[in-house]
């Protein structure tokens, strides 16, 4: 899940996803859930924790 209000956009999440689960939508990240493995790649490399895997 993507905090919309934290997220920068800065897209670091979506050069670390192994699927290509993450886009940058409306300057936000979004991830596919289903395309989403849960490996917390992106979780890890967000700068401002905009991001918690479920």
């Amino acid at each position: 899940m993507v905090d919309r209000k934290k997220c920068i956009g800065c897209a670091s999440c979506t050069f670390i996803c192994p699927n290509n689960a993450i886009k940058i939508v409306d300057g936000k990240a979004q991830i596919d859930p289903k395309k989403c493995v849960k490996c917390h790649a992106c979780e890890n490399i967000c700068p401002v924790t905009a991001i918690k895997i479920k």
